[in-house]
């Protein structure tokens, strides 16, 4: 970020215009050297006794959700009608070689991140009886997954983001399956990353975007051909901290 803005002092609801490039905001660092998470953290025994049994560990407060971070906050714009509750399904694919993530990408035509990267998930029902409920639907409906498959071992802080929703990520072991029927309409394709590469801050980049009305911060995980970042990279960086420490 630029030198005389310090991480408070960005501003915070500057929203992307309409065919923003996020892969052409210019790198401002890579986490090189933080803490990695030692390979052990990332079996799933050890995953799900870090969820049941959590150290005490801080979310990142990205630009996105900075001003609304604090419980009490979320409760008064949700009850003002100005936060959309809704929960994502964080997968890990239980696969011989070791854990991955699955990951959706949207179709260009949507209202809300159209293209982007990003768990399967959506706005929570009035019938759904917990974010639980709201990702596990969401993932049948998107992506064909089968719940029965889904071992859900906890969840992450919410997480505001900029369109004005308050996520909650739910993590899940998920068994593989032979093939996703996706929603043509929200889904234009599925794929893995390893966990192993997701938590490796070396592959963390912090990208700075200035324009008139302000400058935004946000984190970028490229993989391959596949751009993770916004809300997606700020979810994926709240379990990396949550399993270094």
């Amino acid at each position: 970020m630029p030198k005389h803005l310090k991480p408070e002092e960005l501003a915070i609801n500057v929203a992307a215009p309409l065919g923003f490039d996020a892969q052409a905001v210019p790198i401002y660092e890579v986490c090189i050297n933080q803490t990695r998470v030692m390979g052990q953290a990332l079996n799933p025994v050890q995953l799900k006794q870090r969820f049941e049994r959590p150290p005490v560990w801080q979310p990142e407060i990205t630009d996105e959700n900075r001003h609304v971070i604090a419980a009490d906050i979320i409760a008064k714009r949700q009850a003002a009608g100005k936060v959309t509750r809704a929960a994502v399904l964080i997968p890990l694919i239980l696969k011989p070689e070791g854990l991955s993530v699955l990951l959706t990408q949207r179709t260009d035509h949507l209202h809300d991140h159209a293209g982007q990267i990003s768990f399967p998930g959506g706005r929570m029902d009035e019938t759904d009886t917990s974010p639980h409920e709201t990702a596990l639907r969401e993932s049948e409906e998107e992506i064909g997954l089968d719940r029965n498959g889904v071992e859900i071992i906890g969840q992450l802080p919410q997480y505001l983001t900029v369109s004005g929703y308050s996520v909650t990520p739910v993590v899940g072991l998920v068994k593989p399956q032979a093939e996703y029927v996706l929603d043509a309409f929200e889904v234009a394709d599925v794929f893995e990353v390893p966990l192993h590469f997701l938590m490796d801050p070396a592959n963390h980049q912090v990208r700075v975007w200035e324009s008139d009305q302000g400058s935004r911060r946000f984190y970028s995980m490229p993989y391959e051909n596949r751009f993770i970042w916004g809300a997606t990279a700020g979810m994926l960086r709240n379990l990396y901290h949550l399993l270094k420490v």
